[in-house]
């Protein structure tokens, strides 16, 4: 078998990446360099910290990246799932079908609106997304909306999971959360429901270390979700500051869901080097599915295909069955890589134990004890790479 060949993003001039002693190779990091430096700065000297002209900026720009007609920056990736869920109308007695495979705010944000998440199965080890067999299959008479992830940067299968919400009359939130860059079948993750929703957290492809973008390529939605962010008010600061406006109405009982000046002139840095570092993080997972396999009893979910351009967020195998997975952190971990586990499913946790139509989900639970994600971040060096393989190989020997 043939390495991959590797192509890297370009580093910016001076740039150093965060310390943390803890970790020979952290699971994820962050570059600071001159031009995110001068950025931040500038923003701080102008005065104007609140949402003003640099989240204006991001927002269309985010939007042009997209190819989606609305754009509104937000506090954070929940934040963009609980205004999409409020601006296609989900409330009380509502269910909403998500995958348990899953960061849990997919589920709370369900529940913060008044409505029952009802728990999907994934397709199974190869694929770790939520199968679109099982999403009909949980569709019942109170069923209103469909929450997909596109788990680690990689597609779902959006033809069959549309299809089966055009049939049912359904409206499809996705959290591309992971996703910003990825497409399927050419068109942009986050673009091909209803609304789409990200996040900017300090791991993620598009670091601001918090903050999200809502993506919306219909009117009604775009209007009830600009308004919902703001306290439900018809003007904001900043128009007023530019004296566009005098005054403003409430209209909705909204929330503070605004981002700041200075997340939104880094997000920005981020948005033109986030293709290369998507690109750089791509032929690192390709090496470690290299260096990996054929090793005892290891898999590495998402093979590539034809139909998609992932986004490769996160880099996650799946252990040998009955291999206890505490002792395999625990041996990388005394060779100073850090690993995590994404995610401890959803349906398993204390309070959704009480709260969520119970389902059967065989194919979560198989792999649910065996999930372990490796470092991976665009600038990370190949000798770093070749230790994390070779560590996973001892752990496993």
């Amino acid at each position: 078998m043939t390495p991959p060949s590797l192509t890297h993003a370009t580093a910016p001039a001076q740039a150093a990446p965060a310390a943390d002693d803890r970790w020979v190779v952290p699971l994820s990091d962050v570059l600071v360099d001159d031009e995110i430096e001068r950025a931040v700065t500038d923003v701080i000297r102008s005065g104007w910290w609140s949402m003003g002209p640099q989240v204006a900026a991001f927002e269309d720009e985010f939007a042009e990246f997209c190819g989606v007609a609305t754009a509104f920056a937000v506090a954070n990736g929940t934040a963009a799932l609980h205004l999409a869920l409020l601006a296609v109308q989900i409330g009380p007695g509502d269910e909403v079908i998500v995958p348990s495979l899953n960061f849990v705010a997919g589920a709370n944000t369900i529940g913060h609106v008044g409505a029952t998440p009802v728990f999907c199965d994934v397709e199974g080890p190869e694929q770790l997304n939520a199968s679109p067999e099982d999403i009909e299959a949980a569709i019942g008479p109170a069923t209103r909306a469909i929450v997909v992830m596109h788990y680690g940067g990689h597609p779902c299968r959006m033809n069959a999971i549309m299809s089966i919400a055009r049939r049912h009359g359904l409206a499809v939130i996705e959290d591309a959360a992971h996703a910003p860059g990825a497409t399927w079948r050419g068109r942009m993750c986050g673009t091909i429901g209803d609304v789409g929703c990200f996040s900017f957290f300090s791991n993620k492809n598009l670091p601001t270390g918090e903050g999200g973008m809502v993506v919306t390529g219909d009117r009604v939605l775009a209007e009830r979700m600009r308004l919902l962010r703001s306290h439900g008010m018809t003007t904001l600061t900043w128009d007023r500051h530019r004296g566009h406006a005098h005054s403003y109405d409430v209209v909705a009982q909204g929330f503070n869901y605004r981002l700041d000046e200075v997340r939104a002139a880094i997000g920005r840095i981020q948005l033109r080097r986030l293709s290369a570092n998507n690109a750089a993080r791509g032929s690192i997972a390709a090496q470690y599915r290299f260096d990996l396999g054929g090793v005892r009893g290891i898999e590495m979910p998402f093979a590539p295909n034809d139909e998609n351009n992932p986004a490769h967020h996160l880099a996650v195998i799946l252990l040998p069955p009955g291999l206890a997975r505490h002792e395999f952190r625990a041996a990388l971990a005394a060779d100073g890589i850090q690993t995590s586990v994404h995610y401890p499913p959803s349906h398993t946790f204390s309070y959704y134990a009480d709260h969520g139509r119970q389902r059967a989900l065989p194919a979560t639970e198989a792999v649910a004890d065996r999930l372990v994600t490796l470092p991976l971040y665009p600038h990370m060096r190949a000798a770093d790479r070749e230790a994390v393989s070779a560590a996973v190989k001892r752990a496993v020997a």
